[in-house]
């Protein structure tokens, strides 16, 4: 497929906001006094304020107030459930059945700042402290990016060759671009982060960092997709979900790997993303089957309603078994389930005898969710988990082991790109409290 078809099929979704469109957007805002959306936001964005500064044409001043609450704003107003969170509180949606756009808003404030080069931060006064930090995704990155405007020297340190985490590689491309999501990365670059790439941390090597630097703060996420422990789980023509994603990153598109058919397990937010790009790259089937019903289907509903609109195909009740070959295609056998509760994600799900069903594929995509790193989590002398993820206290992000902090998806076992700023913001000021006391 030609370079500029791919491109198009890859343009934003949804698109930017002109000028005037976004004066239009504003102008229908309440600005309430005790704003829900701001509430709602897990880095809580003033939100009646920003939309007050695009209404009145003070585009850079609604960005600062956008960056100074979430320094990934522009990732966030392009990836975040909105639906869920901002606007899903607005009030528009209950008095005029129409919530504010807060999301293209928030992008289009972003992308003016962005187009005009405009640099918003400065080092704090050096404090002589430093902080290593470990993984540069939006939670790492977040981290030492208010640590640096506080005046500590910060040292990331990130185990792949490209920066910034699930962020710029593991979400759909027509929601954040390589390009863009590397942006962000020079706007923590700009106030003097060291960011050093191709820097595996072991759990010995953690240990030396927290000889060497005076705190450190662990935002190593998550690793490879959950395996299924089925036969023929190891076939070629089987992917993980985020190596699919990736290469949409790390390619030209025209270069990207992808089959007639395509089956995709898993109904989550990443499954989504997984099968519209495989629609985008030019797969002439995409099919995506879950062990649930639609009713418990875990994506969001605009996730869910985007694939529907690009033609994605559903099957419910569906749990596979097993994989073989036949030919150049993957044939998935699956049992058919039957759910005690069809809205439940969790809870009793029946395989249903007699019932077992086939479908060929020439690419399987398991999008399964991803396991913790819990061999380098263990390996950490003195460090407390909470079932397979990183106990700490949520108001400071201190773990048990002294001077080292963490968050993210290692803590979380996984969220929205804005859960992780949260984690950050608050880690830092964790630090900032226990390296400056007073």
């Amino acid at each position: 497929m030609a370079l500029e078809v791919l491109q198009s099929r890859f343009a934003d979704v949804p698109a930017p906001f002109s000028a005037d469109e976004a004066l239009i957007e504003a102008a229908r805002c309440l600005y309430c006094f005790d704003a829900p959306c701001m509430r709602a936001c897990p880095t809580h964005i003033d939100v009646p304020k920003f939309i007050r500064q695009i209404l009145h044409k003070n585009e850079v001043g609604a960005a600062k107030t956008i960056l100074d609450a979430n320094i990934f704003g522009g990732s966030c107003a392009r990836a975040c459930p909105t639906e869920v969170l901002c606007e899903g509180a607005c009030v528009d949606n209950t008095l005029l059945g129409h919530t504010v756009e807060i999301g293209r808003l928030q992008r289009y404030a972003t992308d003016v700042a962005r187009a005009r080069g405009i640099k918003f931060y400065t080092p704090g006064l050096p404090t002589g402290k430093r902080v290593a930090v470990v993984g540069s995704g939006p939670a790492g990155l977040t981290c030492a990016h208010e640590l640096r405007k506080l005046g500590h020297d910060v040292v990331v340190f990130e185990a792949r060759d490209v920066p910034g985490g699930l962020n710029t590689l593991g979400l759909a491309a027509y929601k954040v671009s390589t390009e863009f999501a590397l942006s962000e990365v020079e706007l923590i670059r700009q106030v003097g982060v060291d960011i050093r790439l191709n820097q595996r941390i072991s759990a010995e090597a953690l240990r030396k960092l927290l000889g060497e630097f005076d705190a450190v703060f662990l935002a190593v996420g998550l690793g490879r997709t959950k395996p299924l422990g089925l036969p023929g789980e190891e076939l070629p023509g089987i992917w993980e979900a985020l190596d699919f994603i990736f290469q949409t990153h790390t390619r030209p598109l025209t270069e990207c790997e992808i089959a007639p058919r395509v089956l995709v397990l898993g109904a989550g937010n990443t499954a989504i993303d997984v099968a519209t790009a495989a629609v985008r790259l030019g797969a002439e089937e995409v099919t995506i089957a879950y062990r649930r019903g639609e009713q418990a289907v875990p994506a969001f509903a605009y996730e869910y309603g985007l694939a529907r609109a690009d033609g994605v195909r559903f099957v419910w009740y569906a749990q596979p078994v097993r994989f073989e070959k036949r030919g150049n295609a993957v044939a998935v056998e699956f049992a058919r389930t039957s759910a005690g509760d069809p809205a439940a994600r969790t809870g009793r799900l029946d395989v249903l005898q007699g019932q077992n069903f086939t479908v060929e594929a020439d690419m399987v995509v398991k999008a399964l969710g991803q396991e913790p790193l819990l061999e380098l989590l263990r390996a950490i002398p003195g460090l407390t988990l909470d079932g397979d993820k990183v106990k700490v206290d949520r108001a400071t992000g201190a773990t048990s082991v002294a001077r080292l902090f963490a968050g993210g998806d290692c803590v979380r076992g996984g969220g929205e790109v804005v859960d992780a700023v949260q984690d950050g913001k608050l880690a830092a000021r964790g630090i900032h409290r226990q390296l400056c006391p007073g």
